[in-house]
């Protein structure tokens, strides 16, 4: 949302200015919880919904890609701006591919094309599955330090901890058997919005910084900014603002 001279002024009445609302995509946790920093801060600027993944067994990457697709339609006749942190980086993209005239911009964040650690893909469900479910906040404790910033302050932590508890088991192991088949590199050049791709370079879960200069070498209409100092889970920092690094990129994109 932006103040306006006479009130509040929603994306939908700056027509003149063509800004289109901001969906955020969530990444494995689905729950989209994990925004609560940055919704404030972008909603400065635009209008700003967020997207949940169902904790469904049964979803397909078709399945949340029309999902996504009749979300953007219920905002706007315009099309909407993705962004995506991780699979929801991969969701956002898959829309993109089959939603093309909708999507108007994508902001891809510590994502990839394609999951190459096939061996990981494999076991991880079936652990998951054996694995009691309330055991999972000790197995995130000693992960920490492949997900998070090395800066990440004690309070930062407890809050993603907290809000953690809300994952559901069943589409948690549902999105990670979904990535099985998810590649869409050949697709890249496809891809039509303008797009910014975001990748931390102390990501230790996936190489960010790696496969967002592979994506951007082969979208049109992309760039790449390195989040230094970061981690995977990065936007629940305290001194991380999306809206730095997303506002000066979209009005660039916007003018070309």
């Amino acid at each position: 949302m932006q103040q306006g001279r006479t009130g509040p002024l929603h994306v939908a009445d700056l027509a003149d200015v063509e800004r289109p609302p901001i969906i955020m995509v969530p990444g494995l946790d689905g729950t989209a919880l994990l925004f609560y920093r940055q919704l404030p801060l972008l909603a400065k600027a635009f209008d700003v919904v967020v997207f949940p993944l169902p904790d469904d067994s049964r979803a397909t990457m078709s399945g949340l890609v029309e999902g996504l697709h009749r979300l953007i339609n219920e905002l706007s006749d315009r099309g909407a701006i993705l962004v995506g942190e991780s699979f929801g980086g991969a969701l956002s993209m898959s829309t993109a591919l089959a939603h093309p005239d909708d999507v108007r911009g994508l902001v891809i964040v510590n994502s990839f094309p394609w999951w190459p650690d096939r061996g990981q893909l494999w076991v991880a469900p079936r652990l998951l599955r054996v694995l009691p479910w309330g055991a999972m906040p000790v197995v995130r404790a000693f992960t920490e330090s492949r997900l998070h910033s090395s800066h990440a302050l004690d309070e930062d932590l407890a809050e993603f901890h907290t809000r953690s508890r809300a994952i559901g088991r069943e589409g948690y192991i549902r999105r990670l058997e979904i990535l099985w088949d998810y590649d869409i590199r050949s697709r890249l050049r496809s891809m039509c919005p303008p797009t910014l791709f975001l990748g931390a370079d102390e990501d230790r879960l996936v190489p960010s910084v790696y496969w967002a200069h592979y994506m951007a070498d082969r979208v049109p209409r992309s760039d790449v900014t390195i989040l230094k100092g970061y981690g995977h889970i990065c936007l629940v920092n305290h001194d991380l603002d999306l809206l730095d690094h997303l506002a000066p990129w979209w009005a660039t994109a916007t003018t070309l």
